[in-house]
């Protein structure tokens, strides 16, 4: 792809979109990333990075930085809810795949993306308290509007927009604006992370329970004095419940809503309600999705990861995905300078 001579814009610095925002760079596109935030914390809990994603941010040079920050697992264990294994299988390089799976916290690989984006685009490509108003995309330009304030607008205009703002994206609500709220399959999960000792050999993710209650953990960094940090999953399938009807990944838990009906889980080789109770907090995410849509572009606009297909936060889905999207959508502009057909 020959450079352009005007930028993409890169609506959000999640993973999706610091993802997207390097591959264009890698392949000599301008762009700038514009996300509503005002500063970038490492916020979130652990999620999993399967091998094809691992291939991709390998391919970007950022395997050794997120290995120094993350735990590789080997296998994974699915237990009854009285912790008999039923069944196990390998993970990653030990399933004989050419690239690890990584398990890691969500801020810190944020925080590597944003690093990375930092060195080799610059910081004054990345613009904070930039929240999306609308987008224009006709004819040969594409612009966006963004509220920099209660009453400050500003256009930003470029030769292509890629909406990477989530599951409540702007942009999506724009082209689809009768969708409503995301679809609710009626479980809650509680998200949390705990400092413990290893849980079986430290590289082993666990499933245990059935469909109405389970729980899951992997570790996710190891720590100092052979302990590490766990990631776990509590997951409740209430569908009367009034909980599930606000959808913010950010939004605390409360341990009386879920920790009763875990305190009988002790194993003896997991001890699940003292690894709840050792969290410093927990996050409550609903389980929801959206329904497909007929197209995500728009002549020079296109959705990306969450804002395109939001899918379960659960079973290492939606990053893997999203880093996925940004790496086909840079080889589409690399093979067509026309924006408009890349997309």
């Amino acid at each position: 792809m020959a450079a352009h001579q005007d930028r993409i814009i890169v609506v959000g610095a999640g993973i999706g979109g610091l993802t997207t925002a390097l591959s264009l760079h890698e392949i000599g596109a301008r762009v700038d990333v514009f996300e509503r935030v005002h500063e970038l914390r490492p916020l979130g809990v652990g999620i999993n990075l399967l091998p094809h994603a691992v291939r991709e941010l390998h391919a970007l040079g950022l395997l050794d930085a997120l290995r120094a920050h993350s735990v590789e697992p080997t296998s994974l264990v699915y237990c009854s809810a009285r912790g008999q294994e039923i069944w196990r299988e390998q993970r990653g390089t030990a399933a004989g795949y050419a690239w690890p799976q990584l398990s890691i916290h969500r801020g810190t690989l944020q925080d590597v993306l944003l690093g990375a984006f930092v060195e080799r685009v610059g910081q004054d490509h990345l613009h904070l308290g930039h929240r999306l108003e609308r987008v224009e995309a006709d004819g040969a330009r594409a612009s966006a509007v963004f509220r920099t304030g209660d009453d400050d607008a500003l256009v930003v205009s470029g030769t292509g927009i890629v909406a990477a703002d989530g599951i409540h994206s702007v942009a999506r609500a724009q082209r689809y604006p009768s969708e409503g709220r995301p679809s609710w399959n009626g479980s809650l999960l509680w998200r949390g992370t705990a400092e413990v000792d290893p849980v079986l050999d430290g590289r082993t993710m666990v499933w245990a329970g059935h469909r109405d209650q389970k729980f899951v953990a992997y570790p996710i960094a190891d720590l100092a004095g052979g302990r590490q940090q766990l990631n776990f999953i509590a997951e409740l399938r209430r569908p009367e419940s009034p909980l599930g009807r606000t959808e913010d990944w950010n939004r605390a838990g409360e341990l009386r809503d879920f920790l009763p009906e875990f305190d009988g889980w002790d194993f003896g080789w997991l001890d699940v309600p003292a690894i709840i109770r050792s969290a410093p907090g927990t996050f409550l995410f609903p389980m929801i999705d959206r329904d497909p849509v007929t197209r995500w572009t728009f002549g020079r606009s296109t959705l990306l990861g969450d804002a395109a297909h939001p899918m379960y936060p659960i079973g290492s889905n939606g990053a893997s995905q999203a880093i996925l999207d940004a790496r086909v959508l840079a080889g589409c502009l690399r093979a067509d300078d026309d924006v408009a057909a890349a997309f």
